[in-house]
């Protein structure tokens, strides 16, 4: 298994209310030549927690990060205008905690973050991941 020290979190950059799935996710990313979905995990709007990269497997999500890291997108991250906006719905907030809380103790030792948290140019995914989830800090 791969040695996994960050857990980051990210937005698809669609607007609030979106109906992308993994599928959607995974055709895009297979049409630019990669590997399929470049998250370990995505949730769209229902909160449905669906499955993208094996675990087993490296992400395509967050530039010298992938190899120690899991990915999870969640589905948003745009207001109907088009700026960045916390679009999650509050079954999404449910569904992400949960699979949070599952990895953390699966992977106790690494720290969750957000994709801006390691590259300041981005605002995915458009709330404080630190914050909002310090109480699962190692």
């Amino acid at each position: 298994m791969r040695d996994i020290s960050l857990i980051i979190i990210h937005c698809s950059g669609n607007q609030e209310g979106s109906p992308l799935r993994c599928k959607d996710i995974d055709n895009y990313h297979r049409s630019i030549g990669w590997n399929g979905c470049g998250y370990h995990y995505v949730i769209p709007t229902s909160g449905a927690i669906e499955e993208g990269r094996s675990l087993k497997q490296a992400g395509a999500h967050c530039k010298t990060h992938n190899r120690h890291s899991i990915g999870i997108c969640y589905i948003g991250g745009l207001s109907k205008e088009g700026m960045p906006k916390d679009t999650r719905t509050s079954a999404q907030r449910t569904a992400l905690r949960r699979l949070l809380e599952k990895l953390h103790r699966e992977y106790p030792q690494a720290l969750i973050v957000g994709h801006r948290d390691l590259n300041p140019q981005k605002t995915c995914p458009c709330f404080n991941v630190i914050a909002e989830y310090l109480d699962l800090e190692p």
